[in-house]
Formats: C-alpha cells, sequence, structure tokens
C-alpha cells in the first residue's frame, strides 16, 4: 500500500458535516485537481455549479428526495456534462458542433465522472468528506431552471462537501472474483460471491438487521442483504422524464 491507496480505501459516504464553511481557496484546489482527470481528446466537457446559499441548498434538498445532508452540508457540487465551450469554439472557427448522438452525450457524462472522482479524492486528501448524490436527476428540469444552466448543459450528479462530524462508515465491496475477468467475460453465475458479499453487508448493519421471505419459499425468512436491496431498486423505472430533458438541452441522444 501507498498514500495514494490507502486514501482511496479509507472513502465512505459523509452524510453528517460540521457547519464550518469551505474556503473559497480549498474548494478551488479540489476542482483544479478534477480537471486534471483524463479527459476524452482533451475537450474538457465538464462544468461545476459550486452552491453555499442555503436556499438553494435547501431547494436542492427538496428535489434531491429530501435528504438532509443536502441542505446541512456547507457546499453542494452540480458536476455538469458541458457542450457549450465547445459550441463556441466552433463557432469562432466556422464549425457547426453535432450533439445529436448518444455517444456525444456519453463521453461528456463520462468526462464529469472521472473529473468528479478526482476532485473527490483531492478533497478526502485536505480531511473533507464527501457523498455523491444522484437523486440529483430526480428533477434534472428544476435543477437546470434553479441553477440557470443554458442549452448543451446537463447535471449528471451532486456532490455534497464538508469537514465531517465522524469518520465515514466503510462499507465493504464486490469481492474481486465477482467482477473481476481476465481474457473475456465469465458468465458463470456468481451466486457463492454474491451470497458471501450478502453477509458481509448485513454484518455491517446498514440494513437494520431487517429480514425478507425466501423467493419461491415464503415460509423461509432470510436476512435482508445487498441482493435484495439491489434487486428491488434496479426493478423500478426511475426518472423516465430525462430522455426528454436532455432533447430540450440540445442532447438528442439519435
Amino acid at each position: 500500500m501507498n498514500p495514494t491507496l490507502d486514501l482511496i480505501h479509507r472513502h465512505g459516504s459523509v452524510r453528517k458535516y460540521k457547519p464550518d464553511s469551505v474556503p473559497q481557496e480549498i474548494v478551488e484546489t479540489f476542482v483544479v485537481a478534477g480537471q486534471r482527470a483524463s479527459t476524452s481528446s482533451n475537450l474538457q466537457m465538464t462544468s461545476v455549479v459550486a452552491v453555499t446559499d442555503a436556499a438553494t441548498r435547501a431547494r436542492l434538498s427538496e428535489i434531491c428526495g429530501g435528504q438532509a445532508h443536502v441542505a446541512q452540508a456547507p457546499l453542494f457540487l452540480a458536476w455538469c456534462a458541458d457542450l457549450t465551450r465547445l459550441d463556441r469554439a466552433c463557432r469562432l472557427r466556422g464549425y457547426t458542433q453535432v450533439t445529436d448522438y448518444v455517444e456525444n452525450f456519453l463521453v461528456a457524462a463520462v468526462d464529469v465522472a472521472i473529473a468528479a472522482q478526482n476532485a473527490a479524492l483531492a478533497a478526502e486528501s485536505l480531511g473533507l468528506g464527501i457523498c455523491y448524490i444522484g437523486s440529483i436527476r430526480n428533477d434534472t428540469a428544476a435543477v437546470i431552471e434553479l441553477l440557470k444552466l443554458p442549452r448543451l448543459v446537463f447535471p449528471i450528479v451532486g456532490m455534497t462537501v464538508g469537514w465531517p462530524v465522524e469518520p465515514p462508515t466503510i462499507r465493504p465491496r464486490l469481492p474481486l472474483s465477482a467482477i473481476l475477468h481476465w481474457e473475456q467475460y465469465d458468465p458463470t453465475p456468481k451466486d457463492a460471491e454474491l451470497a458471501a458479499y450478502d453477509r458481509a453487508m448485513v454484518a455491517t448493519g446498514i440494513y437494520g438487521g431487517r429480514q425478507v421471505p425466501v423467493p419461491d419459499r415464503p415460509a423461509e425468512i432470510a436476512d435482508y442483504g445487498w441482493t435484495e436491496h439491489s434487486a428491488r431498486r434496479v426493478a423500478q423505472a426511475l426518472r423516465t422524464d430525462l430522455r426528454e430533458v436532455l432533447r430540450r438541452q440540445g442532447f438528442a441522444l439519435a
């Protein structure tokens, strides 16, 4: 191990923050670190809206399903896919930017994710805590209006940032054997790995000791673990308006 690996392995989402603000120079320091991330063709298709205003954070909290830490954290970052600068570059040089295809949006979204994670690690190295907020996509039209995002800018993910009240809980991850494939994808079911991971997650107590019936054997009860939690999540149709909002923002996804 080395300091970088140590930092990565200490990561955990922080949802309780001290009221102390995050100085602007520190925000700029870790956002610049985000800029140093890999970016497709050096196009740098990322912008960040830093929100410190309490009323705006309160409104974002409402949009994000009432998550208290969105309002309570002293800083909220909206990480956005941004093709507006490239539109300007095209106009300056006599070209027309093509934004009608899935690839254009996907490349921008990947750029944002890589930059945000670089910035997250940098923030954590400075003693800050962070929590990614995917629920910024609960109502992207409202976020676009609230943050005055222009055409060709789209909110990908939010991030709360602040000084942690206490060290975060570090959750176990799936065993490496469940996700690492050599040479080609191995489709063999990984039931044993998933069962072991269920036990590891149950042991953390994050599911509160809940129990659920065993599928096809309703008389039997099992611990509510990662498989149950995740299966419930992906069995729902969520944020079904995203394609329409993306279209209005200039991403046709053809």
